[in-house]
């Protein structure tokens, strides 16, 4: 049986991507979405840029490709991420990753409506299976005595459409970046191209009148928090995630990558200390379904 590794792959993007919703809800609301998404892609930028460089990987797609690479790193980290921890200071990440995991759909759709993608009847009935069981997976807890995790601050309505924007975003940026990746491109190449495209346009962003105001106060705890956001899940998990995009389609890879709010119901117990639900569970007992239905395509 062969292994499906860039299936994995995304797996493990989905890990480093729940990790990431546990620990980042505390700086993000200290700093704001747009300063902690801009200082984290910063610090990513030196740490791939030394890594392509001790490792030659430095064969560049040519000036197309570095435009539609750098487009996708705008469209999918600087406004995906951007709405995404806007979603998560005020959602918090479960309810976030609800909204946030409809970015499979999008991007399946997008992937057969553009680049021709076409899914069997078996993957695509484990997407549906997986979406459906996050879903419930995440909606499945009373708001009845809720954690500062699980707390809404501010709107429902304005989080709901923060996470719908980060949605898109992700799919879009998927989207683009698919056929580079597909070719071949090193995924810490792709990382970097993404990430410093998109670290650049928030720090010309940062600089005009309307730029997001510059939080007065940077404590410390946060600013670790963000360091470790950008290691595990832009460093670590956008380089799984493209290299995921190597040998997969991009409904699957998305829909797999979207899993991340089952696996931070584990997590958030042993953070809260609050058990997730019969009905949050039964929503992972699905979600697994549908990835099996998926692996064994």
């Amino acid at each position: 049986m062969t292994i499906p590794i860039h299936e994995l792959a995304a797996l493990g993007t989905a890990t480093c991507w729940a990790t990431t919703g546990i620990i980042a809800s505390d700086a993000i609301r200290a700093l704001g979405a747009f300063h902690f998404n801009l200082l984290r892609q910063g610090f990513v930028t030196i740490i791939l840029a030394g890594v392509v460089l001790a490792t030659g990987s430095l064969t560049l797609p040519g000036p197309e490709g570095i435009a539609l690479l750098a487009l996708s790193g705008i469209v999918g980290i600087l406004l995906g991420d951007t709405f995404n921890f806007a979603a998560v200071g005020r959602l918090g990440p479960r309810k976030a990753g609800a909204v946030f995991a409809l970015n499979a759909p999008m991007a399946a759709l997008l992937g057969w409506l553009i680049l021709g993608e076409r899914l069997g009847w078996q993957a695509g009935l484990g997407i549906v299976a997986t979406i459906s069981g996050v879903a419930l997976a995440i909606l499945g807890r009373p708001a009845e005595g809720a954690h500062r995790l699980e707390m809404l601050h501010g709107r429902f309505r304005t989080g709901v459409m923060f996470g719908l924007c980060a949605a898109f975003g992700q799919a879009a940026g998927a989207l683009v970046a698919r056929p580079y990746m597909a070719g071949g491109l090193d995924p810490y190449l792709g990382s970097l191209l993404r990430v410093g495209a998109s670290g650049l346009a928030m720090g010309i962003v940062a600089t005009l009148p309307f730029a997001p105001r510059t939080p007065s106060v940077w404590p410390r705890g946060a600013l670790i928090l963000t360091a470790a956001t950008a290691l595990i899940g832009l460093f670590l998990g956008m380089t799984l995630f493209l290299f995921a995009l190597q040998g997969s389609q991009t409904g699957i890879i998305a829909t797999l990558s979207a899993t991340s709010p089952v696996i931070i119901l584990p997590l958030l117990w042993l953070r809260t200390g609050q058990r997730p639900s019969a009905k949050s569970w039964t929503g992972a007992a699905l979600a697994v379904l549908g990835l099996a239905l998926i692996f064994t395509r």
